[in-house]
C-alpha cells in the first residue's frame, strides 16, 4: 500500500473516523453537507468496490473526472485511487469516466469503456432522468460494500501524486490538525482542495461560489484555523 495515493487518505482519518474531517458548502444554493472520516471512507470503499468487483478495474487502469469540486468528487476520486487507477485529465481512451449532468457533452472527447454521472445532489440523490449511454452513479454505488479490503499498488503515479500533495502542504502552510478552509473557486485543482490537507493530516471545509458576507461567521463556526488566500 505504501506507492498508493490512497495512503495518504488512510493516514488522515486513523486518529479518529468519527471526527469531521470534510465539510461543504454551496453559497450559490445554500447547501452543507458535512462527512466524518468514516463517512467519506465508506464512500470511496463503495466507489472502489464498483470499480474492482463490477467492472474488473484495477492497477494498470485509469478513469477521467469531468467533474467540479465536491464532496461525492472526493468519494470518487478517493475510490479510484484505492483500487489502484491512475486518474488522468487529458482526453482520450479511459477504463471509466464520472460526469457531471452539465459536461455530459464534453465525454464524447474521451473514449471510454464505462460511464457513469453524478446528480451532485447534497443528500446524495440519484439523477432524475439518466443520460443516454450513462449509468447513475449513486444508484450504481450503494450496491456495494462499505470497507474496500486490500490497497493494490499504485505504481509510479500514484508515489509521485503524494509527493506533489507533499510538497503542496508545505507551500500553503497546511499543519496537522488544521481546520482548513478553501474556496474551490479559486483552488479547482483536488491537489489543493482534497489532498494537500489530507497529506498533512488536516480537516477540510469546501466552499463554492463563496458569499464573503458570509465567511466570517463560518470561520468561527467551522473552527478554521488556516483559510486559504
Amino acid at each position: 500500500m505504501a506507492d498508493n495515493i490512497a495512503r495518504v487518505f488512510a493516514d488522515a482519518i486513523a486518529p479518529d473516523p468519527t471526527r469531521p474531517l470534510l465539510t461543504w458548502y454551496d453559497d450559490a444554493t445554500g447547501e452543507r453537507t458535512e462527512l466524518s472520516g468514516a463517512t467519506l471512507a465508506n464512500w470511496a470503499a463503495k466507489t472502489a468496490n464498483l470499480l474492482v468487483d463490477e467492472l474488473a478495474l484495477g492497477p494498470g487502469d485509469t478513469a477521467a473526472l469531468l467533474l467540479p469540486p465536491h464532496w461525492q468528487t472526493a468519494a470518487v476520486l478517493l475510490g479510484c485511487w484505492s483500487a489502484g487507477l491512475t486518474v488522468v485529465d487529458t482526453p482520450g481512451a479511459v477504463n471509466v469516466i464520472f460526469v457531471a449532468p452539465d459536461r455530459v457533452a464534453e465525454a464524447d472527447t474521451w473514449s471510454a469503456g464505462d460511464r457513469y454521472a453524478l446528480a451532485l445532489h447534497p443528500f446524495a440523490l440519484p439523477l432524475r432522468e439518466v443520460p443516454a449511454g450513462f449509468a447513475d452513479y449513486v444508484t450504481e454505488v450503494r450496491a456495494h460494500g462499505d470497507h474496500f479490503g486490500a490497497y493494490p499498488p499504485g505504481g509510479p503515479a500514484h508515489a509521485t501524486l503524494r509527493a506533489r500533495a507533499t510538497a503542496r502542504a508545505a507551500e500553503l502552510g497546511i499543519a496537522s490538525g488544521d481546520r482548513v478552509l478553501v474556496d474551490v473557486d479559486r483552488y479547482p485543482d483536488p491537489i489543493d482542495w482534497l489532498l494537500a490537507p489530507l497529506a498533512a493530516g488536516a480537516s477540510l471545509v469546501l466552499c463554492a461560489h463563496p458569499d464573503p458576507a458570509r465567511l466570517p461567521d463560518r470561520r468561527a463556526a467551522e473552527k478554521v484555523t488556516l483559510p486559504l488566500p
